[in-house]
């Protein structure tokens, strides 16, 4: 960033569960600052990439990146703008429309340039031209491979993920688009600023079907009646998303049952059930 002017205050602030961060105030800047002292070398360059390739689609803001410490530090950090929150009665409405015109930014193929993370797990985006084989081997195949290897998945649990991985053409549509995401969606990974523009933070982009991102934001709840009337102004939901919804969920448990532990495994074996008995 440049910054060497006098620093005014430095204020932590609450929210985080994988790194500390910090609003602070020089003369000449207002910043906002994580840091991660057992973070991998690049966590914080994929967060910035992912940023830039949301700031590139032109839909929705994001946060100005200043600085990303370099992959050798044996800490990382990343310096970005401070975004005012300012809430606003229609910031949920300007989210949902965003939100459509965001997945209207396509590509060939399904996955990233690069590699990212989804939390501070590791998350595969080889390109590759199909949607099902795809969600198989870098989403689903991927975490089911984790929490193998952490011994999270009891044999009935194991037996249902490979039954359901193996079918997933019977209920996943591989006709559709490749589509920008912001990756993990949640409440807490957007907010109101300034006049109650809605900014995305914390991506783990990549490109995938529309409805992926949708049903993570109805996982966990958060999102307005009025976000998802807005999507819909601007794109309607596909037939086949009630369809998959409950599957598409499943990566997002997984992913919370690698993280957090059995908490979530009831959840996941609820999903597989729910598809393959």
């Amino acid at each position: 960033m440049g910054d060497t002017s006098h620093l005014i205050d430095v204020q932590p602030v609450p929210g985080g569960d994988i790194s500390q961060a910090f609003e602070v105030r020089t003369e000449n800047n207002h910043c906002f600052i994580k840091i991660n002292r057992n973070a991998v070398p690049d966590f914080f360059q994929k967060e910035a990439y992912g940023l830039q390739q949301l700031r590139q689609a032109g839909a929705l803001s994001v946060p100005q990146v200043y600085h990303v410490s370099p992959s050798s530090a044996d800490h990382g950090y990343i310096v970005m703008e401070w975004v005012p929150t300012e809430p606003a009665a229609d910031s949920e409405t300007k989210l949902g429309r965003g939100l459509a015109r965001l997945h209207q930014y396509t590509h060939t193929y399904y996955g990233l340039a690069e590699n990212n993370y989804i939390g501070k797990l590791p998350q595969p985006n080889g390109w590759e031209k199909s949607w099902i084989r795809f969600l198989s081997e870098q989403r689903l195949g991927f975490q089911t491979k984790l929490a193998d290897e952490q011994g999270m998945l009891p044999a009935k649990r194991k037996a249902r993920l490979e039954k359901l991985l193996d079918r997933l053409g019977q209920w996943v549509p591989d006709e559709r688009r490749p589509v920008l995401l912001h990756g993990d969606l949640w409440s807490g990974n957007w907010l109101a600023g300034p006049r109650g523009t809605p900014y995305l933070i914390d991506p783990a982009v990549f490109y995938g079907q529309r409805e992926f991102e949708l049903a993570f934001t109805e996982l966990f709840g958060g999102f307005s009646p009025r976000f998802y009337a807005a999507y819909q102004e601007v794109q309607p939901l596909s037939e086949h998303y009630e369809d998959v919804r409950p599957l598409y969920q499943l990566y997002y448990l997984l992913v919370h049952l690698n993280l957090f532990g059995e908490t979530y495994g009831p959840a996941v074996d609820r999903i597989l059930r729910h598809y393959v008995g």
